[in-house]
């Protein structure tokens, strides 16, 4: 009998520490939830009301890490011929050279007042450096010459003077071509879609709803007047006292 008492009281002070676990993590829970709701202004700002400017601060960052953006490339063929005449002789080289370019960005050279935040239509505009022409990089496989006036080449330097003239304007024809119009826009709307893209896709995923413009140095904007007077390097500038506590 005096067993079963013992195991009777034991059983008795198992279920009373589970009462008061019970009552400690309810406590706890209660306390996070008043520390949240009654001190956490700042901490309730960030997660339910996302601030724009911070999320495009941390992009803008994450573009300048990659310090040059190429979404553009082509292939262009120049097609160049170079003449000379001595003693009374003529010789001339056609040269055929293929070559590629990349269109790039220098990111690094990005700063935060390149990017701004239009509370009011809720808009942020980013401004690019102007995109740059790289290369040729000459395909020389498939460089293809041909020539008239053997005597004198064979007489003279002439050939060597010859070659050397129509590999200078076979590059300088290269580039030439890629700054055309026509591929100079195509290597700007790509750049063009893939910075916005870096923009608006934190700010969705933050339930931000938000339109994202992209220019470069110099570019008309359509006559749209954007307010530049909150860009990311003035976050908190503008918040009550207490937020920035």
């Amino acid at each position: 009998m005096a067993d079963g008492g013992v195991e009777r009281e034991s059983g008795r002070g198992r279920g009373g520490g589970c009462l008061k676990f019970v009552a400690g993590m309810i406590a706890v829970v209660v306390i996070l939830g008043a520390a949240f709701w009654l001190l956490g202004d700042q901490l309730k700002q960030r997660f339910l009301n996302p601030d724009p400017t911070t999320i495009a601060q941390s992009s803008l960052q994450g573009l300048r890490e990659q310090n040059r953006l190429s979404t553009f490339a082509a292939r262009y063929v120049a097609v160049v011929t170079s003449k000379q005449s001595r003693l009374g002789l003529t010789a001339q080289k056609t040269l055929i050279m293929p070559g590629s370019v990349r269109y790039e960005v220098d990111l690094a050279r990005l700063q935060q007042n390149d990017v701004s935040w239009d509370p009011t239509g809720k808009k942020l505009t980013v401004v690019l450096p102007p995109v740059e022409v790289v290369g040729p990089e000459v395909d020389m496989e498939h460089i293809r010459e041909y020539s008239e006036g053997g005597i004198l080449m064979t007489l003279t330097d002439a050939e060597s003077a010859l070659d050397d003239a129509n590999r200078k304007a076979a590059r300088a024809e290269l580039v030439r071509q890629a700054q055309e119009p026509t591929p100079m826009k195509m290597a700007r709307e790509s750049t063009r879609r893939a910075v916005a893209k870096t923009f608006e896709m934190p700010l969705k995923a933050a339930g931000i709803d938000a339109s994202v413009q992209v220019y470069f140095q110099g570019e008309p904007r359509n006559g749209e007047v954007w307010d530049m007077s909150t860009n990311p390097r003035d976050i908190g500038r503008d918040r009550p006292a207490r937020e920035r506590q």
